[in-house]
């Protein structure tokens, strides 16, 4: 097998395993309804267990990342799905309020390397040129992982119970390691399905730094040193919004639609699938747009910067109308061209990443970016559920995602800046 059908061979693993990751996180979400009255939730408690999630998950974007770059994203990924399935399925041993914060602490501390183990697979495998529709292709798995949850869980949940559910899911994630042990390879070296001609290929990938650093050849900048760089701590902030916004949908729209707009499990199991697909497409296309204004004009961050800033500043306008409509069609819509407008950007934020940072450091410089991003998590499903819990609506809510979108959106124009600051790699370089 070629090292280039490896490499797709391995984002396509990659792939799978966002889908699983989304389809593990939303079914929280999907099942909310019936663990809230069977555990006598309010909506302050609840958004409290949304957000017991990331507070691990955010501690362990930092450690995934520093461990791809020292041990390898592929052990990484071997020890992360596993303890995240096992966590997950111990969801339906949760009793009260306690247990079940604990477990989502747990669940998130094992899904937290995820993201930045990912990319620095991508680095490894995958030409510079390519970088965003990889990234894009394999994030997609993530709004899918969404889609299929709402019917997946939801049907799982009314056919055997919602604690059962949660082992059946934990248990697709177990089949996914094992497959991924017997097949993945950190690098094409030693790879058993590529020949060594075509391992030496990546050897000779160019690196590329922010302006002002030496061009090192042996010894990289530290990871201090790029989180100083405003390109980075910019990119990092305009995650944090992306985050903001998708943690908003993922955790509360569900509950939204059964306050709200009184529809049961059942029916909002089907009604969420229409605005994860239609993110799917927009992280995928996104990716893809950005590598093609990249290749067009040379100009790496002017390719990132016009997709992020002007497709986080539409997301903030759907977003803050979604929460002023009074039928399901409306709200399914609207939220449906946020996401779309949002995955757009999903892919970017990793290929500047992947444009501005030595490839030593791409794992931990992704991990410290990730982990400021979800602390979105933390903050966004608490502060949403004492809003609901205050007020007894969510427009307030709907109203602040889309004002820390425009934050984000606003960021990135002013601060991102595209002065040649950026080398650009050579299109011709072999993949």
């Amino acid at each position: 097998m070629k090292r280039r059908s490896m490499g797709w061979v391995t984002v396509f693993m990659l792939f799978i395993v966002y889908m699983l990751n989304y389809m593990d996180r939303a079914a929280l979400s999907i099942t909310a309804p019936l663990i809230e009255k069977e555990l006598g939730f309010n909506a302050a408690e609840l958004g409290m267990v949304f957000s017991a999630f990331f507070v691990g998950y955010v501690i362990f974007n930092f450690v995934g990342g520093m461990a791809s770059d020292k041990s390898g994203p592929k052990l990484v990924f071997v020890f992360a799905v596993t303890l995240w399935s096992l966590f997950c399925g111990m969801t339906a041993l949760a009793v009260g309020l306690t247990s079940i914060l604990i477990i989502r602490v747990l669940f998130g501390m094992a899904e937290g390397p995820i993201s930045s183990a990912g990319n620095k697979m991508v680095n490894n495998w995958i030409s510079r040129n390519e970088t965003a529709v990889a990234v894009g292709f394999f994030s997609a798995g993530s709004p899918l992982g969404g889609a299929i949850a709402g019917p997946v869980v939801g049907f799982l949940a009314i056919a055997v119970g919602w604690r059962w559910a949660f082992i059946i899911i934990c248990c697709i994630g177990l089949v996914w390691t094992l497959v991924w042990y017997a097949i993945a390879t950190d690098t094409a070296k030693n790879n058993r399905f590529v020949d060594k001609e075509e391992q030496k290929e990546l050897e000779n990938k160019n690196d590329i730094l922010i302006k002002g650093a030496a061009r090192v050849d042996k010894n990289s900048p530290g990871l201090g040193y790029y989180m100083k760089q405003p390109i980075v701590l910019a990119t990092a902030v305009a995650f944090f919004s992306y985050n903001y916004v998708l943690y908003f949908f993922l955790t509360w729209f569900p509950s939204y639609l059964n306050q709200a707009m009184h529809l049961d499990i059942k029916q909002l199991s089907i009604a969420t699938v229409i605005p994860w697909l239609v993110g799917a497409v927009g992280m995928v296309i996104g990716g893809a747009f950005s590598d093609y204004i990249y290749r067009l004009t040379g100009r790496a961050l002017f390719s990132r910067k016009l997709v992020l800033g002007s497709c986080l500043a539409g997301t903030a306008i759907c977003v803050a109308i979604s929460g002023n409509v009074t039928t399901v069609q409306s709200a399914i819509i609207l939220m449906s061209c946020s996401l779309f407008l949002l995955y757009l950007t999903g892919a970017i934020y990793w290929a500047i990443i992947q444009d501005v940072v030595h490839k030593d450091k791409v794992g931990s410089v992704g991990g410290a970016m990730h982990g400021i991003a979800n602390t979105s998590g933390i903050i966004g499903p608490l502060v949403t559920g004492f809003i609901v819990q205050a007020t007894g609506d969510f427009s307030m809510a709907f109203f602040l995602a889309g004002a820390v979108a425009l934050v984000g959106a606003v960021l990135v124009i002013f601060c991102i800046k595209d002065k040649t600051s950026v080398k650009s790699f050579k299109v011709d370089q072999g993949i």
